[in-house]
């Protein structure tokens, strides 16, 4: 029944359906909690409960956290699944944005007898990260397609770092600039224009920055965010307790014909 469940939660969680695939794993839970369940399920239980918070709720913590245990569970019974689990541990610290502990972690005594090219894979996009280079990340992808692009778990997660990256790019580009080519961004970030004019208005949308792009003349043109003048809201305080006192004076003249 564990294992029907579990893989309820799986499919569930394929289809993006992360609701039911949480309650078919609280399910499975529940059922393993009072029976005895052989530690390659349990790992398998741990596995699929890290793969939910960090798809669900981004909480990368707690998803480290799981998937330690998973790769626990699965390296004491010399399961190869022990090799995936360590690999989403490395995801998890890069997401976290702790990408110096992935080198650690691959060089420890655990590690090192699962060492091939899911852990070389993951620690050249953590190296990337460090280095805030989008061209080695996208080097990553092409020279590890297999072990990052093909795995839908790390492919979902990579896309959302990628964009964090490129976003963190380009703010830094166009931050001393009141006007900028679109051209020259390009150039400096080493991605193709289309892609570059895409990304900034939807930054622009997002309210990532304040400005405008101008299609027309490739021109984006950014704008300061104004720090509110107080003077405007003391005039109009003042006007309104003047207000007060006319009010007041009127009612007076009023009660006195």
């Amino acid at each position: 029944l564990v294992e029907v469940q579990l893989l309820e939660s799986k499919t569930y969680h394929a289809l993006s359906n992360l609701p039911k695939a949480r309650a078919a794993l609280t399910s499975a839970r529940t059922t393993a909690n009072s029976i005895y369940v052989p530690p390659k399920v349990q790992a398998q239980l741990d596995l699929q409960s890290g793969i939910l918070h960090a798809s669900e709720e981004k909480d990368f913590k707690t998803a480290f956290s799981y998937f330690f245990e998973a790769f626990e569970g699965f390296d004491s019974v010399e399961d190869p699944m022990a090799i995936l689990a360590l690999k989403y541990m490395l995801m998890s610290k890069v997401m976290l944005n702790l990408p110096d502990e992935v080198t650690n972690l691959v060089s420890g005594k655990l590690a090192l007898k699962h060492a091939g090219p899911e852990l070389e894979a993951m620690k050249a996009v953590a190296l990337s990260a460090k280095n805030r280079s989008l061209s080695d990340f996208q080097a990553a992808l092409r020279k590890y397609k297999v072990e990052l692009e093909d795995d839908l778990i790390v492919s979902k997660h990579l896309d959302s770092l990628y964009n964090s990256m490129l976003e963190q790019n380009l703010c830094r580009i166009i931050e001393p600039y009141s006007k900028v080519q679109v051209d020259f961004v390009a150039g400096k970030i080493g991605l193709p224009k289309p892609e570059v004019e895409k990304k900034l208005s939807q930054m622009i949308l997002d309210k990532k920055f304040l400005g405008i792009l101008d299609q027309e003349t490739g021109v984006l043109i950014i704008f300061t965010s104004e720090s509110r003048d107080k003077t405007f809201d003391d005039v109009i305080e003042t006007i309104s307790a003047m207000n007060l006192v006319v009010d007041r004076l009127y009612q007076s003249a009023q009660k006195l014909t």
